[in-house]
C-alpha cells in the first residue's frame, strides 16, 4: 500500500509520551499514515532502557514514528516545540496534568493558542474523585475487578499483557479520529482524554451486567460456572496441552462420532449443552482420560478436520513461526535500533502489525522504531529552521540527534 494513500496521510501528530498507553495511540495513528513526531528528552525516552517485562515496550509501540530529542526545561526548547505545534493537527501526551500545566502544555493552554489543535491526554482516571491518583495497568486491574476475575478465588492475578495500557491507547486513537471528523464540520479542535481505570471497567462490564441480570456475582474465571459443557484445556500424552470447545449440540455430536464415543452420545444425561454443563464434574475427567492418550498434533489434526474450535497452548515467542501469521503478512521485518534495545545493539526481528486490513491489505511498516533524535534535523527544517539555526540549537544543547558532531 502506497503511504500517500493511507487514511491519515498528511496528518501531523506531535507526541510527548512514554511507556505504553500514549505510544500505542501514536502507533495506531502512525500505522494509519499520520506523521507522528516523538518528542524525547535529550537522554531519550526511559522506555528505551527498560529490562525484564518492559524490554519490548519501545520496540513494539514506536514504529512508523520520527524522533526528535529536545530539552523542554529550557525556553529555547519549548520554543522549538511550539514551532512544531503550530504545524500540528494533534498533540498527544501522557504526563501528569500539573507537569503539563507548568510547561504551558495543558489542553486548555494549547487550544487557546492553537484553536484547531486536537489534544489527546492519556491518564490513569477520567475526571472525578480518583483523577489525581497515580495509576499503572496493574493498579487498575486490581481496583477494577479484572485481577479478581483472572486469578483463582483468593489469588487476584493481573492479565498476562498490558491490556489497559494498550486498549486505553486504542481509545485515545479512536477519540482523535472522532475529533478529526468533528473538526471537519466545526473548524475547531477538541480535547480527548482516555484513562486506564475506565478502560478496565469496560473490560469487566460483562461481569457487572451478569450480576445485574442474575443477582449472582460473577465467579473468578478459573472457578466460573461455564455456560458450555466442553470448554477447557486438556493434557496430551506428549506433555503438551490443547484447548477444545464443543459449545453446541451439533459440535458435541461431531466430537462423539469422530472418536466413536457411542456411550457418551447415547447417555441421556448428556442430551443437551445445558444438561452436559451440569454433568461437568464427572464428564470433564472422563474426557481428560480419553483425550489424554493422544498427542497434541494428533488432536489438532482431528479437531481441525471436524471443524471444532480448538487451540494448542502457545507461548508468545512461538508466534514468530506461526504459519498463519507468516503466510498472511501479519508480521513485518523490523530493525530495533541499539538505543531502543536493552541488548545494547541493533536487533533484526519481526513485529506484529495492527490486526486489520484496508481493501484486503495490511497496514505497512514504513519505518522501525527510531533511534533517539534520528529525525531532529529533518523535523526542524520542516518548520522553517535554517541549517545555521539548527547547528546553533545542537551546539547549545537544546536538541540532539544521530549524526550530529560539534563543528571544529
Amino acid at each position: 500500500m502506497n503511504p500517500s494513500e493511507l487514511p491519515l496521510a498528511g496528518l501531523r501528530v506531535v507526541e510527548l509520551t512514554h511507556m505504553v498507553m500514549g505510544p500505542t495511540c501514536g502507533m495506531v495513528l502512525a500505522d494509519l499514515g499520520a506523521e507522528v513526531i516523538k518528542v524525547e528528552p535529550l537522554e531519550g525516552d526511559n522506555t528505551r532502557r527498560l529490562r525484564g517485562s518492559g524490554a519490548g515496550f519501545f520496540a513494539m509501540f514506536n514504529r512508523n514514528k520520527r524522533s526528535i530529542a529536545l530539552d523542554l526545561k529550557r525556553p529555547d526548547g519549548l520554543a522549538v516545540l511550539h514551532r512544531l505545534l503550530a504545524t500540528a493537527d494533534v498533540f498527544s501526551e501522557n504526563f501528569k496534568t500539573e507537569a503539563m500545566e507548568r510547561l504551558g502544555l495543558s489542553a486548555d493552554q494549547l487550544r487557546a493558542r492553537y484553536p484547531e489543535l486536537i489534544c489527546v491526554a492519556h491518564k490513569g482516571f477520567l475526571p472525578g474523585p480518583y483523577e489525581d491518583r497515580t495509576a499503572l495497568d496493574e493498579v487498575v486491574q486490581m481496583m477494577g475487578g479484572l485481577a479478581y476475575m483472572t486469578g483463582p478465588p483468593g489469588r487476584p492475578l493481573r492479565a498476562g499483557s498490558s491490556v489497559n495500557d494498550i486498549m486505553g491507547g486504542l481509545f485515545g486513537a479512536i477519540g482523535v479520529m472522532g475529533a478529526l471528523m468533528q473538526r471537519g464540520r466545526t473548524g475547531r479542535g477538541s480535547t480527548v482524554r482516555s484513562a486506564l481505570f475506565e478502560n478496565n471497567v469496560l473490560l469487566v462490564a460483562q461481569h457487572m451486567m451478569q450480576y445485574a441480570v442474575t443477582g449472582q456475582p460473577a465467579a473468578p474465571m478459573p472457578a466460573r460456572i461455564s455456560a458450555w459443557s466442553v470448554y477447557d484445556v486438556f493434557d496430551t500424552h506428549d506433555g503438551e496441552q490443547i484447548f477444545l470447545a464443543a459449545v453446541s449440540d451439533t459440535q458435541w455430536t461431531i466430537l462423539c462420532e469422530s472418536f466413536g464415543w457411542t456411550d457418551l452420545a447415547s447417555d441421556e444425561r448428556l442430551g443437551t449443552n445445558n444438561a452436559r454443563a451440569q454433568e461437568r464434574g464427572w464428564l470433564l475427567p472422563e474426557l481428560r482420560t480419553r483425550l489424554g492418550g493422544f498427542s497434541k498434533a494428533e488432536l489438532a489434526e482431528r479437531f481441525e478436520s471436524m471443524g471444532l474450535p480448538y487451540a494448542p497452548i502457545t507461548r508468545p515467542e512461538s508466534l514468530f513461526e506461526d504459519p498463519h501469521l507468516q503466510a498472511s503478512g501479519g508480521l513485518a521485518r523490523v530493525t530495533v535500533p541499539a538505543d531502543g534495545s536493552c541488548a545494547g545493539q541493533a536487533v533484526d526481528t519481526q513485529v506484529p502489525l495492527l490486526p486489520m486490513t484496508l481493501d484486503g491489505e495490511r497496514l505497512p511498516l514504513r519505518n522501525g522504531p527510531p533511534a533517539l533524535g534520528a529525525d531532529t534535523r529533518k523535523v526542524l527544517a520542516s518548520v522553517g529552521y535554517s541549517d545555521a539555526d539548527i547547528d546553533s540549537l545542537y551546539a547549545a544543547g537544546i536538541v540532539d540527534g544521530v549524526g550530529w558532531t560539534t563543528p571544529l
